[in-house]
Order: structure tokens, then C-alpha cells, then sequence
């Protein structure tokens, strides 16, 4: 081999011995000096002992937490600490396995990624099968694009405008509002009810608006400035979602509720710790929260049965009864 092409070679030492050390070993795991000296022959590269006791001491120093492990009576050295541990790529994955707006196809190219950064033998850790109640994964992989265009606009600071659409009865896409653009400024992403949420002011309205990631379509940016800036300097994106019911809006109300007292870790789950609580007997507790009362507040007060009773304001106590009576009408209960 000419001189100028080993001495290249050369400097890829440090390289392949990362990618050997990430790949081959762990905690448990290590190679020996032979062993690294025969993977890089493989590579191409001819590396001594002196010379690999010397590449290994200048990845300590450059950080990479490489030990020397007596294993089976040999000392074989090992990469013992990453970037990410074990049990925090096993969130990773779960995270990505139980999204919905993920594809099954995505799914595999991400985990194959996050499998990358830890060593074969845990690798086949992060091969789950996590189990999610009713999991429909999202067939479409332009959702996964449109998400990373929304980010670039609301970096950038721009307006964007964009197609919506519902399913038709017969499976078919068909576009909202005879297919006109939506033209709206880009606030937020939100990952709410299994489904990636776009929060953005709507000039026309004058108001927020939240949009289903995977419903919208030829999303382009318009240019800026994004419109709407006093209204989201106090924004709270959590408690904007906490207010919300399967993400449908409607006029926000604060709400009183007369409840039993095992519903508390309920509402809890749903509203926060912050909620006020006072007890009206031994049984029963009222408390207030904020909500943006629409059919699926209703909907979601009503699967709660007798243990939770709206008491405030009137109207929308009338909108309870009214669903009660036209639920007992449609299933012809007297």
C-alpha cells in the first residue's frame, strides 16, 4: 500500500475503534487487544498493541468512558456509559411504537436508529412489542414531512397556508371549505390524544385555532411575520390541551362540579393537582375547572356516570340535561 494511502488509513484508526467499541461491547461485554487488532484488519487497518494501548487512552481523553474489564481471566476493554441509557431508549421506543401518527414503516426506521446507540448485545432489548388498547398506526408517512415543515415555518417565523380534510363515506379524502387554503400563522405543535396537533392564530377569526397534523395537506410557507404574537405571550400550551376534550373546541367556561369522593384522582388526571377542592360532606367534595364545553366535555361527564354532577353555570347544566333526554329519546328509554 503506498505510503500516503496507509498513512490515511491511519488516521481512520480512531474511527472504526468507536464504531468497534459502540457496536461489540458493554457493561458486559469487552474485547481484547488481539480481538480490536483483528477487527481492524478486517477494515483494512494494521494496528499493533503499543499502538492500540495508545488510540484507547486518547479516546478517554476525548471522554468516550472506555474500561478494562477482567473478563474469563483476560482483561478486554469495553465502552460502559452512552449518551443514553438502556431503560431511556426503552421509553424511546415505546413512545414510538404506541404513536399513531407514526407509520409501522417509520416505526421500524427509528427504532433501528435508536438501536445504533447501544451495543448489539442490547440491541435486542429494544425489539418491544408494546401493547396499546385500540392502536390504529397512520398509514400515511407524509405526516412525518408535514411535521418537519410546521417546525421549519415556526422557526423561520413565517405564515403558512395549507389544505384540510375530512374522510368522506366512501374512505376518500375530501377538502374542507370546497378546497380553499387555510392561511394561518404557526404557534405550536402539540401531541394530544395519540395525534399530533398544529396551534396556530387564524387572522380571520382572530382567535386560536388547532388543526389535526395528519387532515392537512400542501403545507407551504407564506413568508412572516406570524401574526397573533400578543395573544401567545402568555400562552400556556398545557393548559390549553387540559381545557380541551378529544381536542374539539368550544367556549371556555369555568365549571362547577359536585363529585363523590373516589372521582378525585380522576379529575386529577385530567385537570392537574392544582384544582380547588372543597369538601361538602363525607362523601362528596365541589370543585370548579376551566373547560371548553363542547359535545365531548359532555360526552366525557356523562361516561362518568352518577359520580360527578355539573351544578354551574346554568347553561351548560341545560346542555347536560339536554343530552340525557335526547340519549334516553334515541334509545327509547321512558
Amino acid at each position: 500500500m503506498p505510503q500516503t494511502e496507509a498513512s490515511e488509513t491511519q488516521k481512520l484508526k480512531l474511527l472504526y475503534l468507536v464504531r468497534i467499541f459502540t457496536a461489540e461491547t458493554d457493561q458486559n461485554h469487552g474485547l481484547s487487544i488481539a480481538e480490536l487488532s483483528e477487527r481492524l484488519a478486517k477494515e483494512g487497518i494494521s494496528a499493533e498493541r503499543k499502538a492500540l494501548y495508545r488510540d484507547i487512552e486518547a479516546l478517554r481523553r476525548f471522554g468516550y468512558d472506555i474500561a478494562a474489564l477482567k473478563l474469563g481471566g483476560n482483561t478486554r476493554y469495553s465502552l460502559v456509559s452512552r449518551d443514553f441509557e438502556l431503560p431511556e431508549l426503552r421509553l424511546l421506543v415505546d413512545a414510538v411504537q404506541s404513536s399513531r401518527f407514526i407509520t409501522e414503516k417509520k416505526s421500524r426506521s427509528l427504532i433501528h436508529k435508536l438501536e445504533s446507540l447501544v451495543s448489539s448485545y442490547d440491541a435486542g432489548q429494544l425489539q418491544r412489542q408494546v401493547l396499546v388498547s385500540g392502536r390504529i398506526k397512520n398509514m400515511d408517512e407524509s405526516i412525518y414531512y408535514i411535521v418537519d415543515r410546521l417546525h421549519a415555518a415556526i422557526n423561520e417565523d413565517s405564515r403558512i397556508r395549507f389544505k384540510y380534510f375530512q374522510w368522506g363515506t366512501d374512505k376518500e379524502e375530501v377538502f374542507r371549505h370546497d378546497g380553499a387554503w387555510y392561511r394561518v400563522s404557526p404557534w405550536y405543535l402539540l401531541w394530544a390524544d395519540e395525534n399530533y396537533y398544529l396551534i396556530a392564530y387564524d387572522p380571520q377569526a382572530g382567535k386560536l385555532k388547532h388543526y389535526r397534523v395528519d387532515k392537512m395537506r400542501f403545507v407551504q410557507a407564506t413568508g412572516g411575520p406570524r401574526e397573533g404574537k400578543e395573544l401567545m405571550k402568555n400562552f400556556d400550551a398545557a393548559a390549553y390541551s387540559r381545557q380541551l376534550f378529544g381536542m374539539y373546541g368550544g367556549e371556555t367556561v369555568r365549571v362547577s362540579l359536585e363529585c363523590e369522593n373516589g372521582m378525585i384522582g380522576i379529575l386529577i388526571d385530567r385537570f392537574g393537582k392544582d384544582i380547588p377542592v372543597i369538601k361538602l360532606d363525607e362523601e362528596h367534595f365541589s370543585t370548579t375547572v376551566e373547560v371548553a364545553v363542547s359535545p365531548q366535555f359532555l360526552g366525557w361527564l356523562a361516561s362518568l356516570g352518577a359520580g360527578i354532577r355539573v351544578t354551574a353555570p346554568e347553561p351548560v347544566v341545560d346542555d347536560m340535561k339536554q343530552l340525557i333526554r335526547s340519549l334516553a329519546e334515541k334509545y327509547s328509554i321512558s
